[in-house]
């Protein structure tokens, strides 16, 4: 009997759309970069925008972190069939267009096309959403996205780990990710309880 590859599982699509919060989708190819796990890149051209405005880093830069690097449009791309094994995809930060392309199946780029293929196998697609307030237009997209398997990830602050900077807080939320992806991480400030001094 043929025997499944453990490759396959270790293969993440990863994507930024042009959300605020570029440097979420950033810091978590840093930490994927240096593991084994083979990463797929999409950078939409709206993020690309977002990058420049919001960060340090040029996208030249940030491709070098994923092993492979996909262009925004080439729904041919290998993570465009479910027949291409992965683990599942995060896109980080996630835009009202590209979270309601998802939920209507509107896949007419590669991050929307790899998203629905992720879904339709029944693989993990994280959508680390980031909007607010919400209409009644954004809740009925999230809740569609929601019931169609996808998992809707806002970049929530942990207040009870107190950071003390940005990059604390970037490095909470991307360890949670992880969490949700099943892999070991030591970002996250984990809780262990109210502690109290007084009997």
């Amino acid at each position: 009997m043929p025997q499944a590859s453990a490759a396959v599982s270790r293969r993440l699509i990863v994507a930024l759309s042009g959300a605020s919060g570029a440097i979420i989708g950033i810091r978590l190819l840093q930490i994927l970069a240096l593991s084994s796990l083979e990463t797929h890149l999409i950078i939409s051209p709206a993020a690309m925008q977002t990058i420049a405005a919001e960060t340090d880093w040029n996208v030249a830069s940030l491709e070098k972190l994923a092993s492979v690097v996909h262009p925004h449009r080439d729904v041919g791309a290998s993570i465009a069939s479910g027949s291409f094994q992965t683990m599942g995809m995060v896109i980080a930060p996630c835009s009202v267009k590209t979270l309601s392309s998802i939920a209507y199946g509107i896949t007419d780029d590669l991050t929307a096309r790899a998203a629905d293929v992720c879904l339709k196998e029944g693989r993990p697609v994280i959508a680390v959403y980031r909007e607010a307030p919400l209409h009644i237009g954004h809740l009925r997209a999230l809740t569609q996205f929601a019931e169609m398997g996808g998992i809707v990830f806002p970049p929530v602050p942990a207040f009870y780990a107190r950071p003390t900077s940005i990059d604390v807080m970037v490095d909470q939320i991307v360890g949670r990710i992880l969490d949700r992806l099943g892999m070991d991480n030591t970002l996250v400030n984990r809780w262990t309880g109210h502690h109290s001094d007084s009997q």
